[in-house]
């Protein structure tokens, strides 16, 4: 496997883009099986999920074509089968979203039971209750969901916990619903609204993304478009905080600091100087030690779990100490006992973590266990003595296009070193 080799204690300093956001990438490109005319979609990052969910597709006789640049030209106008099948679907919980879509178009669908990071759990009944709903005759049998419908009926579906992927699977197969869906206790999420957004651009009648309370009127039929996928606001969050832990000052373009907000705030709080422009934001810690910061995670726009293990990389090495409280998935402290390793002072108690700040970090093999646990060792890595070793680093490809490289034109000392 890959692994990072990374020697600290340099604060950054530089300018790095912010790619396409993988959480909008994956629910958009599932969101063509809706039309047999052709999508552009644009701003689509270089991630192994991406290419997991492309071979999805392609499986099922989408035609994927890359265009010029970060574009991605999906045609599904000749899918001759409705198998999603468990050796893809197992790597990555996202592909859950195409059920929606097949469902509402071809009538039927044949799903495995998804797998991906193991960060908690993330049930599917929410996504087979609201399909049921609507009319579709759903069964789990041998590991995966098998779904039948005639053209789905409109209906008035009341979600019991907030569900990002949930929430967009039945807004995609409302879409060709007959009459009007209304989804209550909708996510918020700003991935939500991006393809609530790419759907309207397809035809669709989707009203109210960014509330709790979506209403969709259901089309016949939906035709093509071209569109360009939001900036990844948990990557930016990221390259942020690495700025801050190091002591530097950073400046990310292609952001939109709008769907940020919880985090920057809690940035600020942590002394960093912010500054923004149309479509960037600098960040300036100006050579001083991070302030301890209390984070308790739910969902948006409160402040994300996607972002924190970054956040608890940062209070590691912070002045005084913080109180850190998950409240979305049950096992994602998985990082601790790595950052302990590199002697970071914690404690964790059921969902809180009570993180003691150190004068320093030292450099430590230590291994990757999910996604976002991985960039925090990473960004742990940044402000340690020494070198640091990251094991398991194919995590941190399944959402970080390129870290090495954008972390190195920050000025970091990183470098990939191939299986």
């Amino acid at each position: 496997m890959d692994r990072l080799v990374i020697t600290g204690c340099k604060p950054l300093e530089g300018e790095a883009r912010v790619s396409g956001a993988k959480n909008a990438t994956l629910p958009i490109l599932a969101a063509c099986l809706l039309t047999d005319e052709s999508c552009l979609v644009r701003n689509v990052p270089h991630l192994h999920d991406v290419t997991t969910s492309i071979a999805l597709l392609s499986g099922m006789g989408v035609r994927v074509t890359l265009s010029d640049g970060m574009g991605v030209e999906v045609d599904a106008s000749a899918v001759d089968n409705v198998h999603a099948p468990y050796d893809l679907v197992k790597t990555m919980r996202a592909s859950i979203l195409v059920l929606g879509p097949l469902v509402a178009r071809f009538g039927e669908a044949e799903v495995s039971l998804p797998g991906g990071c193991a960060i908690g759990s993330r049930p599917v009944n929410l996504h087979i209750d609201g399909l049921t709903a609507m009319g579709a005759d759903i069964r789990v049998e041998n590991g995966y969901i098998r779904a039948r419908a005639g053209r789905l009926k409109g209906a008035r579906i009341v979600l019991e916990t907030v569900t990002v992927t949930g929430t967009e699977n039945l807004m995609m197969a409302a879409t060709l619903a007959e009459g009007t869906t209304v989804i209550e206790n909708a996510a918020r999420e700003p991935e939500v609204v991006d393809l609530a957004h790419f759907l309207n651009r397809m035809g669709a009648r989707v009203q109210g993304a960014g509330s709790d309370t979506l209403v969709i009127e259901g089309a016949k039929r939906l035709h093509g478009t071209d569109y360009e996928v939001m900036p990844d606001r948990i990557e930016t969050g990221t390259y942020l905080v690495a700025g801050a832990i190091t002591g530097g000052r950073v400046t990310l373009k292609n952001v939109r600091h709008g769907t940020l907000d919880a985090v920057l705030a809690k940035l600020e709080e942590a002394g960093a100087g912010l500054a923004y422009g149309e479509h960037s934001i600098t960040l300036d810690m100006r050579g001083r030690r991070p302030r301890a910061v209390d984070i308790r995670t739910a969902p948006y726009p409160a402040f994300p779990t996607d972002m924190q293990a970054q956040f608890m990389a940062l209070n590691t090495v912070a002045e005084g100490a913080s109180t850190m409280i998950e409240t979305v998935f049950e096992n994602r402290y998985m990082h601790v006992q790595e950052l302990e390793r590199m002697g970071a002072d914690i404690r964790v108690q059921g969902n809180v973590a009570v993180v003691r700040g150190v004068e320093r970090l030292t450099g430590a093999p230590v291994m990757a266990t999910d996604l976002r646990a991985s960039a925090g060792l990473v960004l742990g890595a940044l402000v340690a003595e020494g070198e640091t070793e990251v094991d398991r680093i194919y995590h941190i490809d399944r959402g970080y296009e390129c870290i090495e490289e954008k972390l190195g034109q920050l000025g970091a000392r990183i470098r990939r070193i191939p299986e």
